[in-house]
């Protein structure tokens, strides 16, 4: 007999999100299935009192109506995370002091209740940073905000990508070609846009043939698929137009996944997506990895009863 789950999920309010393809929805959807009591909060709804954490919490019904997606609330009510088995921070990024802040709190509570992913290792593993521990694989980059450095780096590379930190979902993704005559304007766009780093990467060309997401749950590679970009388009995000085909993992792809699985194991990084271009590693997705859908229909499998049947092993 299955166990039956008290679960949370920590995401963005339902009704902001396009719920088609979305990821959340369908681990959501399965859970319900099993019948697991689910509950939804955003990271505002956050309590911490007296040493314990509580969240303005509602139940939560997912499904389809004539094949498009639905939800609804139930009534709110203050809730003891402490006594939820499962809960999944599944909000999408920035990586702010939101998202920081919701990681400390539930901290907390980690040694009681099984959060996915680990919010202390959330917290010390933002995209764009946390792959350069694997940089062996990664293409030639700069994080930085001097300008004499992102010359430099330009003048060696001739092609280079420039995007923002702590961004998502292929927002503010410039590619700058060589003798591209918008470099100082897109320079300038970034240096005053935030007071943060941003990243520098040398162009790669085999971006046009696609962007692989690899989704890894505990440790083990479960899917994937490559997303081409659109036609006079650098990104192969779906929601900027990438197309998303069937593809195998090649030997370098194995390489990459038997090298950081452990290492994601250890962290408590349950659900990754990585994402490779080419022969490269550009990016470790840990605090809302996506594509489940996509790689479902395209394999004719089902990702979101694999994730439910591992954290049953894990508890």
């Amino acid at each position: 007999m299955k166990r039956k789950l008290k679960i949370a999920i920590q995401m963005d309010p339902l009704e902001r999100l396009d719920l088609s393809g979305d990821t959340t929805f369908i681990l959501g959807l399965e859970a319900l299935k099993r019948k697991f009591d689910v509950f939804f909060y955003s990271p505002s709804d956050l309590i911490y009192k007296n040493d314990l954490v509580y969240a303005n919490a509602k139940t939560l019904n997912l499904g389809f109506k004539k094949g498009i997606e639905f939800f609804s609330y139930g009534k709110a009510r203050i809730l003891e995370l402490s006594s939820l088995d499962v809960i999944l921070m599944r909000q999408d990024p920035p990586f702010n002091m939101t998202y920081i802040t919701a990681t400390h709190i539930l901290e907390k509570i980690a040694s009681k209740t099984l959060i996915l992913n680990n919010p202390f290792h959330v917290r010390n593993a933002p995209e764009k940073i946390f792959v350069t521990e694997f940089s062996q694989f990664m293409p030639e980059t700069l994080i930085t905000r001097e300008v004499n450095e992102i010359l430099n780096f330009k003048k060696k590379n001739k092609n280079i990508i420039v995007k923002p930190l702590y961004g998502n979902g292929g927002e503010g993704v410039f590619l700058i070609k060589d003798n591209d005559t918008n470099f100082n304007v897109i320079l300038e766009h970034f240096l005053n846009y935030t007071q943060e780093q941003f990243i520098v990467q040398k162009y790669i060309p085999e971006v046009k043939k696609g962007d692989k997401r690899i989704v890894l749950i505990d440790g083990e590679v479960v899917g994937a698929i490559n997303r081409i970009p659109a036609k006079n388009e650098n990104r192969s995000n779906m929601h900027v137009g990438g197309k998303p085909i069937k593809t195998s993992l090649n030997k370098n792809d194995k390489l990459i996944c038997e090298t950081i699985s452990q290492h994601l194991k250890s962290k408590g990084l349950f659900f990754v997506g990585i994402d490779v271009i080419g022969n490269y590693l550009t990016e470790i997705n840990v605090t809302s990895p996506t594509g489940i859908r996509e790689i479902n229909r395209i394999n004719k499998t089902k990702v979101e009863e694999i994730f439910w049947d591992k954290v049953l092993k894990k508890l």
